[in-house]
């Protein structure tokens, strides 16, 4: 078994790192301690090569996390943006299915939303931060639900338990966490989704 890491030490590479990536991707008997084996789970789970031709959730995940980096001075709350963008997509080895020919991973959000508690709750007693952190997981697909106006989201709820400004830029970077992403179509796509739910906060 691995060392247990300290949440201070993931947290100084989150928060300090200009790739965190390269940090995670050090990391190998590690990741066999609990939680941060959730973590090493999304090496074995496929993705659409449609959506994701990056690889497996965890190559995913690593662009995410960097991407995120790359805002941390314009989030509200950095530390928990950062966070969210290491975990959020922690529920998808637990909802991942091949349908009809199809690699889907419904309601991974939502899963990943009580993981991200359960993760963090190992780590720290700050039930604000948890909170913080595991409803940015759970609204983390709320741009592609507002935009295609899916009937999966919840963006009346959303702007009444969450930042909507850090929300709309963990869901940038989870749309630019992709390879081949087309910064200019999302950077609209990020603008368009924080117009939308500043106008439900408004209508709350």
């Amino acid at each position: 078994m691995g060392k247990d890491l300290t949440f201070e030490e993931i947290t100084n590479h989150l928060m300090n790192d200009e790739l965190p990536s390269v940090y995670f991707n050090s990391l190998d008997k590690e990741l066999e301690t609990y939680p941060l084996n959730m973590l090493a789970k999304l090496k074995n789970v496929e993705q659409s090569e449609k959506y994701h031709p990056e690889g497996n959730v965890w190559n995913h995940t690593m662009m995410v996390v960097d991407e995120a980096a790359k805002i941390r001075d314009k989030c509200n709350d950095a530390r928990a943006v950062m966070w969210a963008a290491l975990l959020h997509d922690i529920g998808k080895p637990d909802t991942t299915k091949v349908r009809k020919g199809r690699i889907t991973s419904y309601d991974h959000d939502v899963v990943g939303a009580r993981l991200a508690e359960k993760f963090l709750e190992f780590y720290t007693e700050d039930t604000d931060f948890i909170k913080k952190v595991s409803l940015m997981v759970k609204y983390h697909m709320h741009m592609l639900y507002v935009l295609k106006g899916l009937p999966f989201g919840d963006p009346a709820r959303l702007v009444k338990e969450a930042d909507i400004h850090d929300i709309a830029l963990l869901c940038r970077c989870d749309r630019l966490g992709r390879s081949g992403a087309d910064k200019i179509e999302e950077e609209k796509n990020y603008k368009n989704f924080l117009e939308k739910l500043n106008n439900y906060k408004v209508q709350a």
